[in-house]
């Protein structure tokens, strides 16, 4: 694939940023991506290698040697053919061309001992080019089945099964509860990262393929305590939606926060990530909020070394915080991987991300003690934290003696993790839920995905857990063809 030769001739190229400064004074996305010469010779790049490990790598399957070499033959219908390609595998590349981390790239064969091949940036390029071009369309079911199937959720799992279910000419309905579709697309990666026009045409061509959207609309009930975003007006039971569908799909994410139970958490200005996030990508969509978390003028601690970490310090330097320092509780990994030994596995190594760059402080093996109250007028509020430093051993930690410190913060997040999806969407249901309080249904082709309860299914992060937007569209993609062959007997989606 791509040229013979073209790995040793060409080295890898980085897709480009705007400067810091003009990045931080707006909410656009600042990645410049590849040109088509550019992305051409990245496609050169790609190996015959005979064994092409990043199809494996990739949950989706992309057949990624393939649309490698089309871009790296260049013509308009070359171009044309790599979407077709990529949309094969992929219902949504606009979304994993930028968010999704590349497991692909750790996988690519000329990663063994040289820079592996721009898949990331290709993909970006091709999708990118292929809405310029309008080659994008929406592609209704010639045959309607009469079938009705409501998908709970509007994330990239329930997006992904939505429109496979449809084009097999089902009547599909999908649910959400915030006044937007999107899920975590929507509210949980900062405009920046991604803009929301994105999931706007992905959602009129959805439209134009059949599928409804009801928004503000909440399946089952929410607990009254629950800090999970919800702009619902209206409520629809459980059993409504069993009585009135053929197949039931929840999709609704893991949305329940990991929290942090220690003293002070109580305090005002200790918040979860997606309280914070949400708030602002709502902002930036021209909603009027009563009152806002910012940032602005504060010190500013992210607990969580994670993405969504970062999403909250690149968000807090656009607010114009004072300082931003992110917590880790693990210890710092190496800057490079030992690639012989991980190849072509996920390795662990240190990550900065563009937020990083932007500027923060960064500290490992660090564990927080206590969230201090101010005193005065700041009574009740949060004012510092204390935090003791650890080390590990295999998976046992030991706190550091002599280590404690504390830190000034007037506005702490919580951006630890998911935990689960929220129960009582699950318990409206009456769907059994694993130990790890995921709806509890398995993956194989033969009755995959479905649940305890008679024609309800459930995939994306609500299944598996806290996972990639890629493996939630894997999830989707998977689920749609289930409760196809469930309602019909057969079903030519793929899987």
């Amino acid at each position: 694939m791509g040229k013979v030769t073209g790995f040793l001739e060409y080295e890898r190229l980085e897709e480009g940023y705007e400067p810091v400064q003009m990045r931080l004074a707006n909410w656009r996305e600042f990645v410049i991506g590849l040109n088509a010469e550019q992305a051409k010779q990245q496609g050169a790049r790609c190996m015959d290698c005979g064994t092409p490990f990043c199809n494996n790598g990739c949950p989706v399957n992309n057949i990624i040697p393939d649309f490698n070499d089309l871009v790296y033959r260049g013509t308009p219908a070359d171009w044309a053919a790599a979407i077709e390609v990529l949309h094969s595998t992929n219902n949504f590349p606009e979304f994993t061309g930028r968010v999704c981390p590349a497991p692909c790239e750790a996988a690519c064969t000329l990663n063994v001992n040289d820079d592996a091949v721009g898949i990331k940036s290709i993909e970006h390029a091709i999708i990118d080019r292929a809405w310029a071009e309008g080659w994008v369309k929406p592609q209704p079911a010639a045959v309607k089945t009469g079938k009705k199937v409501a998908v709970v959720g509007s994330g990239p799992a329930g997006l992904a099964a939505a429109q496979q279910l449809a084009r097999a000419g089902h009547a599909v309905t999908v649910f959400e509860k915030n006044s937007r579709a999107g899920g975590l697309l929507r509210y949980g990666i900062p405009d920046f990262k991604m803009e929301k026009s994105h999931i706007d045409r992905r959602v009129e061509q959805m439209k134009a393929e059949g599928v409804v959207f009801l928004t503000g609309v909440l399946v089952g009930a929410m607990p009254k305590d629950s800090k999970v975003t919800s702009d619902a007006k209206e409520t629809i039971s459980a059993e409504q939606l069993k009585a009135e569908f053929d197949a039931v799909l929840l999709t609704g994410g893991a949305e329940q926060s990991r929290d942090l139970p220690v003293p002070g958490r109580e305090l005002d200005g200790v918040h979860f990530a997606m309280e914070f996030l949400p708030q602002q990508n709502k902002v930036v969509a021209g909603d009027k909020l009563k009152s806002q978390l910012r940032a602005d003028g504060k010190h500013v601690i992210v607990i969580g070394g994670g993405d969504t970490g970062s999403d909250c310090v690149g968000t807090s330097n656009r607010h114009g915080a004072a300082s931003v320092t992110q917590f880790e509780l693990m210890p710092m990994p190496p800057e490079q991987e030992d690639k012989p030994l991980v190849w072509p596995y996920w390795p662990v190594k240190l990550r900065t991300s563009s937020s990083h760059e932007e500027g923060c402080e960064r500290t490992f093996a660090i564990a927080t003690k206590e969230f201090v109250a101010g005193t005065g007028k700041d009574k009740g509020r949060v004012a510092g934290l204390k935090t003791v430093q650890v080390q590990w051993q295999g998976a046992k930690m030991t706190e550091v003696a002599g280590s404690e410190r504390e830190w000034k913060a007037d506005l702490v997040l919580l951006a630890m993790g998911f935990v689960s999806p929220v129960a009582s969407v699950l318990e409206a249901f009456g769907v059994e839920r694993d130990a790890r309080g995921n709806a509890r249904a398995h993956t194989e082709a033969a009755g995959g995905y479905r649940t305890n309860v008679d024609k309800v299914f459930a995939a994306g992060d609500m299944r598996r857990g806290q996972s990639l937007v890629v493996w939630a569209i894997r999830e989707g993609r998977q689920a749609a063809r289930a409760i196809d062959e469930h309602l019909m007997g057969a079903s030519t989606l793929p899987r």
